[in-house]
């Protein structure tokens, strides 16, 4: 049912803006996928019973080549997309994603890749009395990850054309509350697209010396926040505090690596410490160890105009409690409100499991 409203959404949107005059090109596409959730973890065994089924509407806006930055991408599409998924197991319900996405083309166009980031809803998460068994998602609210990988031709019949390929798509909470196992579906995919326009202009070719303009060290600092809870369910989420301070080398137009250190407080932490040191484990946990930790930190990070990709390695170089492990990644967006000033959503983890989301806003001199 949810499916054929979608399907029927789309219709209406083609029909109004199909008529709308405009100077941006835009793009419709409706995308239907069948696949498997993956065994990252093997506390979510027992939740792989099925195929998990779906579809993906999207909107967006093409590019030409006109701003720099779109020249230097090869001209990428940018919008919007709407996610239902059913996980096809009762105790995971159903999921939905709302996502901001960008298009990039390789192969004269003829090969797509998407990378989507947004927010996703758990109709069925879990609940201690009603639904224990869902380990992977403990909030309704969760954040959101997909990316496709297809092959596409566009107007091949009155602005219609066909898309298929791989997919995933990852819900997690950051750990902002447990369990927090998360889920991983890998899937295909098939689809249309509508072009509301099928007078386009021509792309301009790509940016010359894309990988040259570097630009001298810059310095800046970075605080971090959120909350979280330790892996013990019911253990309560207390907020964290992370201040940082780092040098980056932008080597071009595009890229940027960083090396930086970063001071961790956290309050789970210290409750989980607390937890250990009276719950008569026999594991060495006295109380009164210290929860803050000290990272050093390497990364890079990819802008596309505002926004930037980031990807980061850390190491606990102060780690006096044994914690999830001395090596840290971390992952997400980056947007620059001015040119100085930014903010950043990320995810920092030990290996496959996430220990915060993280709200960021740093100042680059």
């Amino acid at each position: 049912m949810i499916k054929r409203i979608c399907l029927v959404l789309c219709i209406v949107h083609c029909s109004i803006y199909a008529q709308v005059e405009s100077k941006a090109k835009y793009t419709l596409d409706v995308t239907n996928f069948y696949g498997t959730i993956l065994k990252h973890n093997p506390d979510i065994s027992h939740l792989i019973t099925g195929h998990p089924s779906g579809v993906i509407l999207s909107f967006q806006r093409k590019t030409f080549g006109k701003e720099t930055w779109e020249r230097l991408y090869n001209s990428p599409d940018y919008g919007v997309s709407f996610m239902y998924q059913d996980m096809d197991n009762d105790v995971l319900g159903e999921h939905m994603g709302l996502f901001v996405h960008y298009n990039f083309y390789f192969l004269k166009r003829y090969l797509q890749f998407r990378i989507g980031q947004g927010i996703g809803y758990s109709n069925n998460p879990y609940d201690q009395d009603t639904n224990y068994r869902n380990v992977a998602h403990g909030t309704h609210l969760s954040s959101a990850t997909y990316a496709l990988l297809n092959l596409k031709k566009d107007n091949i019949f009155k602005g219609l054309g066909l898309q298929a390929g791989l997919g995933v798509v990852h819900y997690s909470n950051g750990n902002s509350k447990a369990p927090n196992k998360s889920t991983n579906t890998l899937f295909l995919n098939a689809g249309i697209t509508y072009a509301l326009d099928q007078e386009n202009p021509e792309y301009i070719t790509k940016e010359k010396n894309a990988h040259k303009g570097g630009e001298p060290i810059g310095y800046g600092f970075i605080f971090r926040s959120g909350v979280n809870e330790s892996d013990v369910v019911g253990s309560g989420r207390f907020p964290f505090y992370t201040f940082a301070a780092f040098a980056d080398k932008r080597l071009n137009k595009k890229s940027a690596l960083q090396l930086g250190g970063e001071l961790f407080l956290s309050k789970a932490l210290e409750r989980y410490i607390d937890f250990r040191a009276t719950g008569k484990f026999n594991d060495g946990t006295t109380g009164d160890e210290d929860s803050k930790r000290v990272g050093v930190f390497f990364g890079h990070e990819l802008r596309v105009n505002r926004i930037s990709v980031l990807t980061q390695l850390g190491y606990y170089v102060y780690y006096p409690y044994d914690f999830e492990g001395q090596l840290y990644l971390r992952a997400g967006a980056q947007y620059y409100i001015t040119k100085n000033i930014f903010g950043s959503l990320t995810v920092r983890s030990h290996a496959a499991k996430a220990e915060a989301m993280e709200f960021s806003v740093g100042y680059r001199f």
